[in-house]
């Protein structure tokens, strides 16, 4: 990695034909608020697959150990732990960003949007402190990396909704997010109704937290008892809404929490008629990702990894693993020269 003239490293890029690439980032030097992270483990998120034909480097979920610190950054030393996520920088005097929502800034600076020659697949990175997290001790950096998105995203949107522990809550899939949703709705004391294709996960989602599970293969009307008062899609794919509809409350809130470009269709008179709320939301604000963080630490939520070497030909495993929904629950690559002691 060196340099008498800057800082060099590696980094492991998509490309037009969706191979991964080998290339090599320069940056001149650390700014003064600038933190130098060897990199030991990046997950891997359905959302890269979006990126795996752009010229730019992969993963937003990355975990490593802090080389140097820039001359004014006082809040990591060399040795910690960090992380970071979607969001890179944000110009920090906007109503958003003095409102702590950082993530809604105009100016923001996030995953495929900027900084496209840094990400997790990589050597190392640089990024500016106050958009770095410290990695709690009670989590591993292989079990860190995907709480810098799946983790954050499922936190975010129970956290800042209006969702407390009497409600009961349906989670629509049991993958790389549902099955993190279903630990931390758990923790927060909620009933928590799992909806899934079939019954092979069943066991799985009760031992995460589930107090139902309801398989839906081939199902034309979900039977489930008393009604749902929150209900998060974490499958790739739309649900039947018509379906899923008739199961919420009244002033029911849904949160599509996975990315897709399709259109999205509701039935409009069961939406209006039983003021249902549409809410969209993303990977969180700085606050929340730290409360997450914590509240991980605390509870004992740990999302399930699989991990892949962080190589060309380990990166492109994890890919098709994950295209072809082998993987249970995240993909995690991991450097050769791993040196978090975690």
């Amino acid at each position: 990695m060196a340099a008498g003239h800057g800082i060099d490293f590696t980094v492991f890029k998509g490309s037009s034909s969706g191979k991964i690439v080998t290339s090599t980032t320069h940056k001149d030097g650390l700014k003064p608020d600038e933190v130098l992270l060897k990199i030991t483990h990046a997950g891997l998120c359905g959302t890269d697959l979006h990126y795996k034909t752009t010229d730019m480097v992969l993963s937003h979920e990355g975990v490593g150990v802090v080389q140097q610190v820039g001359s004014d950054v006082t809040t990591f030393k060399k040795g910690d732990r960090a992380g970071w996520g979607y969001l890179h920088n944000s110009c920090g005097h906007c109503d958003e960003c003095l409102s702590g929502n950082e993530i809604f800034c105009s100016k923001r600076a996030m995953y495929a949007n900027a900084d496209l020659d840094q990400g997790g697949f990589a050597s190392h990175a640089i990024w500016k402190a106050g958009f770095l997290f410290h990695i709690p001790d009670e989590i591993s950096s292989s079990e860190a990396a995907p709480l810098m998105c799946a983790g954050a995203t499922v936190f975010n949107a129970m956290h800042l909704h209006g969702m407390i522990s009497t409600d009961r809550v349906g989670i629509i899939g049991v993958g790389g997010l549902g099955h993190l949703a279903i630990q931390f709705a758990a923790k927060m004391g909620c009933q928590v109704v799992v909806f899934s294709h079939t019954e092979d996960k069943r066991e799985e989602a009760m031992n995460l937290g589930a107090s139902e599970f309801y398989a839906t293969k081939d199902v034309q009307t979900l039977d489930i008892g008393a009604p749902l008062k929150h209900l998060f899609v974490t499958t790739s794919q739309q649900p039947e809404w018509k379906c899923y509809l008739k199961t919420l409350t009244p002033h029911a809130k849904i949160y599509p929490l996975t990315v897709s470009s399709d259109t999205l269709t509701l039935p409009y008179m069961q939406l209006v008629v039983n003021g249902i709320t549409l809410q969209g939301s993303i990977c969180p604000s700085r606050g929340t990702h730290v409360k997450m963080l914590r509240f991980a630490a605390f509870h004992g939520i740990r999302p399930i990894v699989q991990e892949f070497p962080m190589t060309e030909a380990g990166i492109e495993e994890a890919i098709d693993k994950l295209e072809k929904g082998k993987v249970r629950y995240r993909a995690v690559l991991v450097a050769k020269n791993d040196v978090s002691g975690k």
